[in-house]
């Protein structure tokens, strides 16, 4: 059923390995110099025991669909992975693929093509929708094929933040795809010469540096510039998340949604304090461009934009020194971590085999680096870094951004995420496009909760 949401909200819904025993064991074979006694048996070879019921033979020439959200470059690399797979693996599984452009039309055509039979086996979607698809009892619990002895997969080197997201209860819904995080960046040149010496790790710290860095602008010639300076305000929903965290607040309360907290009060309030003493500013047309001129001291960025960050700052000759920063908490700080996953939907025991066999392989970690190379995004093994100790020297603020893996934190494990981030990050914005008085930021958060509480119904 449609609901009306009231005052802000937007109606749309959003864009929204190597294995465990996985091949036969090897036999120790004799040297070429050795005699082999006379009455010595060759040695058998074991072949792990499975609980899958599907003869290999049955997949020899075996079809399986996959959609996925991506177009340029990843769906590029992609093809191309597939066609590798086709080409080379044992079992003779032909790939077909299919683009959806993105995931809102990836999660609308999933959905439309479940009560037929030309839905999908395989689908590259959010951790929400997979949650959804799981309680529809579409998609497959992968947790019988992650830890089959035979076809099983070897997690121990997936990052923990990565691996876990796609629980529901004691299902394993998904496998992680992609993963990446909102960050802030800190001009560390401008701020040494503002008198700092290390990048912000506090709440008082943050402020304090965004403030100075406005008054600087007060004390130049240059009247234009009089509002900058400080932390250029990003209202992506996940942004938004990140500062509930980053003052121990957060959204949910026993497994429902609760955005009327304290500390959730005290978050939103400091972020609009900082705007009401024009330490934060709005409006920038290009947030990039902005901090490679020195307009503001921090901004937020998306992983997979820090290329984009470095080639600016080399388009305008700047020189200055920047780096990769989580929110401040007083701690070691907050990063929430999201991207899509692999997720298999019912088909039969062929096709789902067939099916894992593939996804297995896309977490090999040659394609784990591939993925790093083309999208920038983080590596899903600890052991692919190996891998990419030429790429680290070339992406010196990627590096710094996988160093900070170990702070991530997930995002809510629920079907009715995939609606109510949207709303979190439309109520964010309203909070600046009204210019809510800080003293009134409580408003929003009770909007926000009866909203939550709605979509979530």
């Amino acid at each position: 059923m449609k609901k009306i949401i009231s005052l802000f909200f937007i109606v749309t819904i959003l864009l929204s390995a190597c294995g465990v025993n996985q091949t036969i064991t090897a036999t120790t074979e004799s040297s070429e110099t050795e005699i082999a006694e006379p009455n010595s048996t060759p040695e058998e070879t074991v072949v792990a025991t499975t609980n899958i019921q599907v003869n290999e033979e049955a997949l020899r020439g075996i079809e399986i669909n996959v959609w996925t959200p991506w177009h340029e470059v990843e769906q590029s690399l992609f093809e191309a992975l597939v066609k590798q797979f086709n080409n080379e693996n044992q079992w003779g599984i032909k790939v077909n693929l299919q683009s959806q452009v993105n995931f809102s039309n990836l999660y609308e055509s999933v959905n439309a093509s479940l009560p037929t039979d030309q839905r999908p086996d395989l689908v590259i979607a959010l951790p929400e929708h997979a949650q959804e698809w799981f309680d529809n009892r579409v998609a497959i619990d992968l947790n019988e094929y992650v830890h089959d002895a035979r076809y099983g997969l070897d997690a121990n080197d997936i990052y923990d933040i990565f691996w876990n997201q796609d629980i529901a209860n004691d299902a394993r819904v998904g496998i992680p795809a992609q993963r990446t995080a909102q960050f802030l960046l800190w001009n560390e040149t401008w701020a040494n010469e503002l008198g700092f010496d290390n990048a912000p790790s506090s709440i008082e710290n943050f402020e304090k540096q965004t403030c100075d860095a406005h008054a600087s602008k007060l004390k130049d010639d240059v009247a234009e510039n009089d509002a900058l300076g400080g932390w250029l305000v990003n209202t992506e929903s996940m942004t938004a998340y990140s500062w509930l965290l980053a003052f121990d607040g957060g959204i949910l309360e026993e497994g429902n949604y609760r955005f009327m907290k304290p500390n959730n009060i005290n978050a939103f309030r400091f972020l609009r304090e900082l705007s009401e003493k024009n330490c934060a500013w709005q409006n920038a047309s290009d947030p990039i461009l902005s901090f490679a001129n020195r307009e503001a001291l921090f901004i937020t960025t998306s992983l997979e934009e820090l290329p984009s960050v470095t080639r600016v700052f080399a388009n305008v000759g700047n020189r200055d020194t920047w780096k990769v920063l989580p929110f401040p908490n007083d701690e070691d700080g907050v990063l929430v971590v999201y991207g899509s996953s692999y997720v298999m939907l019912k088909s039969n025991d062929e096709k789902q085999l067939a099916t894992w066999l593939f996804m297995k392989w896309l977490l090999d970690n040659e394609q784990d680096k591939r993925f790093v190379e083309a999208t920038h995004l983080f590596p899903l093994r600890s052991s692919t870094l190996s891998l990419l100790t030429d790429y680290e020297k070339t992406h010196p603020h990627w590096k710094q951004a996988v160093d900070l893996i170990s702070v991530g934190q997930l995002q809510p494990q629920l079907a009715s995420w995939r609606t109510v981030k949207i709303m979190l990050g439309d109520g964010f914005a309203h909070m600046y496009r009204v210019n809510t008085p800080s003293g009134q930021v409580a408003a929003i958060l009770a909007q926000m909760e009866n909203t939550a509480k709605e979509l979530s119904e």
